[in-house]
């Protein structure tokens, strides 16, 4: 081979590794690009699903989110919001209040012994009732038995104040009241098991529905809001007007159930006599008539008499 031959070659070789090598630098650059494009985007994804995750966060759930969601009235209620479940005779002069939470143990002992004394003096026409339904015992034991229980008691109400009594008694009684410490209610499927025993609950599609899909949620929310309400922060109690009504305490002895449901009756009777006057019918004197009622019911405090007024408003906090 001539050295002009040889020359040729090696330079012909010298180009093609030159070539080779811009060609690596512009991949080695290329993928530099990609790899710095990449991390920025990936970094971009990053920041924004961190921001994401924290408007996530932020967002409220459950009870909260139910607190903000559009309000739906249960029927058969007045007041703010809705949150006046005032039941009974229109004509009645007289408003007993009544605080309870479902989960409360003492006002299933209340319900359960005495329930049907109070619901006979609703029927008689003696007085109307409003009842104020709280779910402290949610926050105290844990758990979401007394709100998820009062959405479904707003489901009742929506098919009538009958079926409203008749869900709540159920809803107390020995068979389906849970300890408190077990948050039974909070299963739509325990809620639906007590309604099954009241008459116009069964079988009832709209109702049913309205307690698995949280229908009356905000209006839980809001009654849930009146914890505190003229001062009331236990359950039961019951008001006349501003006045508190205390009933007698059972004596702490051995007793039978039924020893223990007369007395308790025959206490509560006593605070409604006293404060009311006695039962039409029950022969009581016109002395007994003027010691437990008319005059007892002067101390009632503002409102008295009269009870609640005509559309009272229910402003959060008020006490």
């Amino acid at each position: 081979m001539s050295n002009r031959n040889s020359q040729a070659a090696k330079s012909a070789a010298r180009e093609r590794i030159r070539a080779e090598r811009e060609r690596q630098k512009k991949r080695d650059r290329m993928r530099r690009q990609l790899v710095v494009g990449a991390s920025v985007v990936g970094g971009l994804a990053v920041a924004g699903a961190i921001g994401f995750g924290i408007v996530k966060l932020t967002e409220p759930t459950g009870w909260e989110a139910a607190a903000e969601a559009p309000l739906v009235k249960p029927a058969h209620t007045q007041g703010k919001n809705g949150t006046e479940i005032l039941i009974g005779d229109p004509k009645a002069k007289e408003t007993l209040e009544v605080f309870e939470d479902v989960r409360c143990p003492t006002c299933a002992s209340f319900e359960q012994t005495t329930g049907a004394e109070l619901l006979k003096n609703i029927k008689d026409g003696r007085f109307k009732v409003r009842f104020t339904m709280y779910t402290f015992i949610d926050g105290m034991a844990g758990g979401e038995g007394s709100k998820n229980a009062l959405n479904a008691l707003g489901a009742a109400l929506n098919v009538s104040p009958e079926a409203f009594l008749k869900y709540k008694s159920a809803l107390y009684s020995e068979k389906y009241h849970p300890d408190e410490r077990e948050d039974l209610y909070a299963k739509d499927s325990e809620l639906l098991k007590a309604a099954a025993e009241v008459p116009e609950l069964k079988n009832n599609a709209a109702f049913e529905k309205a307690v698995k899909n949280g229908t009356y949620d905000r209006w839980t929310m809001d009654m849930t809001a009146l914890f505190g309400r003229k001062g009331v922060e236990g359950t039961p109690t019951f008001l006349h007007g501003d006045k508190k009504l205390v009933m007698d305490e059972i004596p702490r002895r051995r007793m039978t159930p039924e020893q223990y449901r007369e007395l308790a009756v025959q206490n509560f009777r006593k605070m409604i006599d006293k404060e009311f006057g006695p039962a039409k019918g029950t022969g009581a004197g016109k002395d007994a008539g003027k010691e437990s009622g008319k005059e007892s019911g002067k101390g009632s405090g503002a409102g008295g008499e009269k009870g609640i007024r005509e559309g009272e408003k229910d402003p959060t906090g008020t006490r």
